[in-house]
């Protein structure tokens, strides 16, 4: 196996420029599997982690005192579903403000009266599908005190079925670029063995077996697909520093946007995926040629 392995790589720095483009052309096609992989499972993460949370904000009338808060408290947290209620008056909301907008805060320093009303922060227990919690709001909008609830939950459904939308895209869109990468292996391997057709006459001459002769081209094959799947993942990771040192501590508290780069088991299979298609294209290619 080891002289193969030296035959290989020997026929690479022989044929350089063809053997440059196949695993550039895999490290591509890998990049861009990997991107669709990456934005997908932080993405759904994200979504997942927005849609059990569970939280709404529900404003108050402006005739609303402080006084009538037990009452009103009460009245919410009896409602079926509702894991905590949290009083937030409207000079704590003044500073969140001002906290969130960090140094913008000039106008607000500016404003005479607070504009902001109280309101109640509540978290509704999460359950199968948003209907069960759009009853819920239903019922607090019912309230006499209440002006308002502000949930996320119907944009937050819509943008569930458009996440599925593009995940499905997604998937086309990778296993395109993986075929792109596997015609070119066989394309590649094609025009390497042309190249060497006379040698292997030769060793067909002299009673080479097959095995002898495809043994090489196999372990270029797999070494093509090993390379160019470390390349990939080494410039999407590269990507993914610098776009990670891009998003500000406060931003991603904001947003609850919590990135990571794929997982060691999703790079371990994305790497068995590439050293796999550069042996797929090249066992192909031979079976074709070595009739």
């Amino acid at each position: 196996m080891i002289r193969y392995f030296y035959k290989a790589l020997a026929d690479i720095r022989s044929n350089r420029f063809l053997n440059l483009i196949t695993m550039v052309t895999i490290s591509l096609s890998i990049l861009m599997v990997s991107l669709c992989l990456l934005f997908f499972e932080n993405l759904g993460r994200i979504m997942d982690g927005w849609s059990q949370e569970g939280r709404a904000m529900v404003y108050l009338v402006p005739e609303f005192s402080t006084q009538m808060r037990p009452e009103l408290a009460s009245a919410i947290t009896q409602m079926d579903g509702i894991v905590r209620v949290t009083f937030v008056s409207k000079d704590q909301a003044l500073a969140r403000l001002k906290t969130q907008m960090a140094g913008a805060t000039r106008f607000l320093d500016t404003l005479e009266e607070n504009p902001l009303p109280h309101a109640f922060e509540i978290q509704i227990q999460t359950r199968e599908g948003f209907e069960p919690i759009a009853a819920v709001v239903r019922q607090i909008e019912s309230l006499d005190l209440v002006e308002s609830v502000e949930y996320g939950q119907k944009w937050l459904a819509r943008m569930l079925d458009l996440f599925q939308l593009f995940r499905l895209t997604g998937y086309v869109v990778c296993a395109l670029f993986l075929l792109i990468a596997f015609f070119i292996t066989a394309s590649t391997v094609r025009l390497v063995f042309h190249s060497r057709q006379s040698e292997v006459e030769i060793m067909r001459l002299v009673g080479a077996t097959d095995r002898f002769i495809k043994m090489p081209f196999y372990v270029t094959g797999l070494i093509q697909g090993a390379v160019g799947g470390i390349l990939g993942l080494l410039i999407l990771f590269a990507a993914y520093l610098a776009v990670c040192s891009g998003i500000s501590q406060s931003m991603g508290d904001l947003f609850h946007l919590d990135v990571r780069f794929l997982s060691v088991t999703a790079m371990g299979g994305i790497w068995v995926v590439s050293t796999f298609l550069g042996w797929f294209g090249c066992y192909l290619s031979l079976r074709q040629l070595l009739k």
